[in-house]
């Protein structure tokens, strides 16, 4: 519908005149279940000129301190000297109720190449009436009620067509962004805050934007603590608290949450090592949690692997004995010895600590030598730690796809599951040796896996995490897929590995593809995936944990929350680490940062990255037991799985990174490896 009515838009007290074209307003298609909106499309002349210049004008009449009026002024000084005109496009709703996210508009059209800023004109929880639509057109009476109720407004790219524009927002924004019933704001304890702005500013901007105050405990001295930090206005407060990973972490959480002066709504972490201990002291504290027996169980790989055997295999009484038809768990290094008396293995086998994280100190072996020498470092690894433990874990080498997938979770079903494809490790290749690892080489979403095989991923890992005593909450689940259709394959053109069908690896040997599972993580993936699947999907899982720890109450708006973009991912992304090489200390300042600034043809397709080892920070080496990973880049692309990945072998050619070797030595290091990065042979 067109509305060509060259007017203007007075800013402020008749001091900034915008003149704009009304050119279009639409109905997207409504979905069932999802806010209804329309939409206004508006032409703005972004050079300023005085109000009285046009005696026949009519005017909009804006306070210069409403969202729209700063919206528009800050285009005008960042326009260029020749910019004539914007197009901006208004979001209206066309249902009444309390707003889910106040940012929802940012995130959801984050990465939408021709949206190049939004903003939300709505606080956190607020009510929002709706706005009728101007079925039988529109006039300048009406435009003054409208800029002043629209939820939100985007800058746009010109000559966007509407029609585009119109089917990209029914993608992105058929959900429950408004939802009927009041919501309250609320308090949430977040135990430990992490170690810099990048690895949880955007849980502290969610929080915000859910109407959460935050309370970080932790360390004293901890950067979130100073007055002038970085991010700090996100956080109501820090309180100093010791937050060890030992027996007393409970007991000093709720001591912490007991004497703050306000209430607390729940209690949150995302540290592996502390879930047990906070869900205790929710328990103690009479707040909403999962069964802190269940984050036990999940925390402890030989556990977890028992309970899979009893499960899958029908190993009776395997989490009493830790020995299954498959795996054991031994509870030193040297029991190994008298179980290899009575037992004879095949290999390869893997092995692993029963605590642990970023793979460390996992091994895959190929002989008893090998085995014995694996299992004393998996038993060393955490010996002296706060909770000290000499348990391995010993069980088969799946060849199969790994893959991880992340699931929301409320009471028993499934809302949102994404899964993604862990390309092979160096440990992965034949013949890698003992010290080789299974540090991760890049992540790629959406799955490359049939649709039947990834329904098959999602149902039997709900059904490993409800086994464990979870119903509610998000969970980073890792795993193998046995009896796969597909595997990695070089392609013959050009080298570059992908997961394809394979004909060595069909079903035809009558064999049912079963989920092998390496543990469950019952928190969200680590920040750089979850802000991966917030840009691909539209879907955060940090928002969607803080809402789970206040309880029942926010389910509507987990349910809401959980809903992604309607066509699926945006884009193909590539979650890329960047590695150690030889240990030493880093002299690059930042080098995935420097890398990018080199390479403007790379930046296009670079959607989030970070260096996380900065100059003069110590490398511990590619042989190190605490595998820490230089940086990662997610690189995008939205033609294909397979332009991606070439665009993955550009970046792992060209990235380099420079080192000081502990003899002194400066060396430039390429902390990727190109094509035989992912090779398996």
């Amino acid at each position: 519908m067109e509305a060509n009515l060259a007017r203007h838009l007075d800013v402020g007290e008749g001091t900034s005149t915008f003149a704009c074209t009304a050119h279009h307003h639409s109905i997207p298609p409504r979905t069932p279940g999802a806010t209804a909106f329309w939409a206004l499309h508006l032409d703005v002349l972004v050079s300023s000129r005085s109000a009285g210049s046009d005696p026949k004008s009519h005017h909009v009449t804006l306070p210069s301190s409403s969202g729209l009026a700063r919206f528009l002024t800050s285009i005008r000084k960042a326009a260029a000297p020749k910019t004539a005109s914007v197009s901006i496009c208004l979001i209206l709703p066309l249902d009444n109720g309390y707003v889910a996210r106040s940012d929802f508009l940012q995130r959801r059209l984050e990465c939408w190449e021709p949206a190049l800023q939004t903003a939300s004109f709505v606080p956190p929880t607020s009510f929002v009436e709706w706005v009728p639509f101007p079925a039988g057109g529109l006039s300048w009476t009406d435009l003054s009620v409208i800029v002043s109720r629209a939820v939100g407004v985007i800058h746009l790219c010109h000559g966007t067509p509407a029609s585009d524009i119109d089917r990209e927002l029914r993608n992105r924004l058929s959900f429950p962004w408004l939802l009927p019933d009041p919501i309250r704001p609320r308090r949430i304890a977040w135990v430990q805050g992490r170690e810099d702005l990048q690895s949880i500013g955007r849980a502290l901007e969610a929080a915000a934007a859910l109407g959460i105050k935050l309370v970080i405990l932790d360390e004293p001295g901890h950067w979130l603590q100073s007055s002038d930090s970085p991010g700090v206005h996100l956080r109501e407060a820090f309180v100093e608290v010791d937050i060890t990973p030992d027996s007393g972490l409970s007991g000093r959480v709720v001591a912490a949450v007991g004497s703050y002066p306000e209430p607390i709504d729940g209690v949150v972490t995302i540290s592996d090592v502390r879930l047990a201990a906070v869900a205790r002291a929710s328990r103690e504290l009479g707040l909403p949690t999962e069964s802190p027996e269940a984050y036990d169980i999940a925390a402890n790989k030989g556990r977890t692997r028992m309970l899979e055997e009893e499960l899958r295999m029908g190993a009776v009484g395997a989490t009493d004995t830790g020995v299954g038809k498959e795996s054991f768990v031994l509870r030193h290094a040297g029991d190994l010895q008298s179980f290899l008396e009575g037992s004879s293995l095949d290999f390869p086998r893997i092995v692993k600590p029963v605590v642990g994280w970023s793979s460390e100190c996992v091994s895959r072996v190929e002989s008893e030598a090998e085995l014995v020498a694996a299992v004393q470092r998996a038993a060393d690894r955490h010996a002296s730690s706060p909770t000290p433990s000499t348990a391995v874990v010993v069980e088969p080498y799946v060849a199969g796809p790994e893959v991880d997938a992340n699931l929301v979770v409320l009471d028993g079903e499934v809302l949102f599951c994404d899964i993604s494809d862990d390309f092979p490790s160096e440990a992965d290749r034949a013949g890698a040796g003992l010290w080789a690892n299974f540090e991760e080489t890049q992540n790629v979403m959406p799955s490359a896996l049939p649709a039947s095989e990834q329904v098959g991923i999602r149902e039997q890992l709900l059904r490993s995490v409800v086994a464990q005593g979870f119903k509610t909450g998000v969970f980073h689940c890792e795993a193998r897929v046995r009896n796969s259709r597909y595997a990695y394959r070089a392609n013959q053109e050009d080298g570059i590995v992908d997961l394809v069908p394979d004909a060595a690896a069909t079903e035809s040997n009558g064999e049912p593809v079963d989920v092998y599972l390496h543990e469950i993580n019952a928190r969200p993936p680590g920040w750089l995936e979850t802000a991966a699947v917030l840009l691909a999907y539209g879907v955060d899982y940090y928002a969607l944990r803080m809402l789970t720890a206040i309880g029942d109450d926010e389910a509507a708006r987990i349910r809401a929350l959980s809903k992604p973009f309607l066509d699926g991912p945006q884009f193909h992304l590539s979650v890329l680490m960047v590695h150690q090489g030889l240990a030493g200390v880093m002299r690059s300042r930042d080098a995935v940062g420097e890398y990018l600034d080199g390479h403007p043809d790379v930046q296009a397709n670079v959607v989030d990255f970070y260096s996380r080892k900065k100059g003069g920070d110590v490398l511990e080496g590619h042989g190190s037991a605490a595998l820490c990973w230089v940086g990662f880049l997610s690189v995008v692309s939205r033609e294909s799985r397979r332009d991606l990945l070439r665009r993955v072998e550009h970046v792992a050619g060209q990235l380099t990174y420079e080192m000081e070797t502990e003899d002194g030595r400066l060396m430039r290091v390429r902390g990727l490896s190109g094509k035989g990065l992912f090779a398996l042979d």
